[in-house]
């Protein structure tokens, strides 16, 4: 009996080992990938003019869909961001979702907005909706401000889609700032792909201890907090060396929810956004790839890794667990609502490879690697350790994690080179080292919780209090003023 327990300790052992080496695998091939695709569409792009689209006679409409909830302290910065963009034809709709605090009254007060009659085609079911608004400022006519009753972010946004009139839906967190050539840059797919474009995606940005003027980005710079600096390396990762190698192999299932746009009429035929998940961002992309593919019709989703969007990511420990928590029950809603996928031959390289890496990394690794820990705690008490090996691996885990963390810095300053103080980049390069130490465990447990709570049922989002840019703006400007 004694035999078989150190077998099945040994076999985990080793199975661990394969696993963690296959993860580092698959890393180092993705961040390659990424490699040469940034390369190749650098030098495509380069000198291209994008303001060409904007006098375009051509040029679609685009509906920018922001929903709003509780926002009081950003929201009027947001909109005022989103209707100075440069584009010629677009339309800004804000949907307050129930908001409990005064968003709608800035609004409101700040954009002399009153109540007017609008047609609006129900072809998605939601929520009742309170009242439309317009601003009486004729230079705000493509503004639409929507009140409706609560019913979280998806519903929201389907009443957005409701109200749009364009060919295109580009939805947006309203706590982001949006690049004033995001939309340029976010259509040119649309117009140029040989095959049907029915979603892009841009890179998402962070805002934190960044000077905001006007709505505008005016100063670039590295989060003072440390919770947002480990986030900007998981951007950085996620988006230079992971987003962009799985738009290469068109196996791309996620389009953040802070900024993407949609080919309408697709959205519309598959019903919209899902009221039954959390993360409603992954599984709209994942159920339209899924009907194109059904349909039998070609198709293409597109990334854009240009800095296109900027958000506010959490400073509280309590916010952050909360958003990862989410995170994790999302992507298991969507797991379990497509898993007809999974190795399907049918579906291409997304039955064959997208969905199972998510399965055995994005679902899986962080229970395997809780459980890990669980075990080692409980041979370490009965002395069964065979510390060698776990040294050994320990090491080998954290040298490729800052080896891969440093390859997202170095993408980043060779491409877009956003952050140009040197102190930045070294505060940056700091924060690697740290990372795998005393953010990641952070990030397990959250995804453990979230795990634990998917099978209670829960189905809320949590807490999601924001710190605002205004606020932030004046501390650092009042930091630059006294030296």
């Amino acid at each position: 009996m004694l035999s078989a327990f150190y077998f099945l300790i040994e076999f985990y052992g080793y199975g661990i080992l394969i696993y963690s080496f296959l993860l580092m695998l698959s890393y180092s091939v993705l961040g390659a990938i990424s490699f040469f695709a940034l390369k190749e569409y650098i030098g495509q792009n380069e000198g291209v003019d994008y303001n060409d689209i904007l006098p375009s006679s051509i040029a679609p409409s685009i509906s920018l869909i922001a929903p709003a909830y509780n926002e009081e302290k950003t929201i009027v910065e947001n909109i005022r961001s989103l209707l100075s963009l440069h584009y010629s034809n677009y339309e800004v709709i804000l949907v307050n979702d129930g908001s409990k605090d005064n968003t709608l009254q800035k609004v409101i007060e700040a954009y002399q907005l009153e109540v007017v009659n609008f047609a609006i085609d129900y072809k998605l079911e939601t929520k009742g909706i309170r009242g439309v608004y317009k601003s009486t400022l004729p230079a705000l006519n493509n503004l639409i401000v929507v009140d409706k009753e609560n019913g979280g972010k998806a519903d929201a946004l389907n009443v957005g889609v409701n109200i749009s009139t364009s060919k295109y839906i580009t939805c947006i967190d309203v706590d982001c700032i949006l690049e004033q050539d995001a939309l340029l840059k976010m259509i040119k797919p649309f117009l140029h792909s040989k095959k049907r474009v029915i979603a892009t995606g841009g890179v998402i940005r962070i805002a934190n201890s960044c000077i905001i003027d006007n709505g505008k980005i005016t100063d670039v710079r590295v989060p003072d907090s440390f919770l947002a600096r480990v986030q900007l390396l998981e951007y950085l990762r996620a988006f230079l060396l992971g987003r962009m190698a799985w738009s290469d192999l068109n196996g791309l299932l996620i389009i953040s929810g802070a900024f993407g746009m949609f080919d309408k009429d697709i959205l519309l035929k598959v019903g919209g956004y899902n009221h039954d998940t959390v993360g409603e961002d992954i599984e709209l992309v994942v159920r339209i790839r899924r009907y194109m593919i059904e349909q039998k019709e070609p198709y293409k989703v597109c990334f854009i890794p240009d800095p296109l969007c900027w958000t506010e990511v959490p400073e509280s420990m309590d916010v952050l667990m909360n958003q990862r928590n989410r995170w994790a029950r999302g992507t298991i809603e969507t797991l379990k609502t497509h898993r007809v996928m999974f190795f399907n031959r049918k579906y291409g390289i997304l039955g064959l490879l997208s969905y199972p890496y998510w399965f055995f990394y994005e679902f899986l690794a962080p229970l395997l690697e809780f459980m890990g820990i669980v075990l080692l705690l409980l041979l370490a008490i009965f002395g069964l350790v065979d510390w060698t090996f776990f040294f050994i691996l320990l090491a080998m885990v954290y040298s490729f994690t800052i080896v891969f963390n440093l390859c997202a810095i170095l993408a980043d300053e060779m491409t877009f080179y956003q952050y140009k103080r040197v102190k930045d980049v070294l505060r940056l390069i700091g924060t690697v080292f740290l990372e795998p130490l005393l953010f990641h465990p952070l990030v397990v447990w959250a995804s453990v919780r979230g795990n634990i709570d998917f099978l209670k049922g829960k189905k809320s989002w949590g807490e999601m209090t924001r710190k605002g840019f205004s606020k932030e703006n004046e501390q650092i400007k009042l930091q630059l003023s006294t030296g």
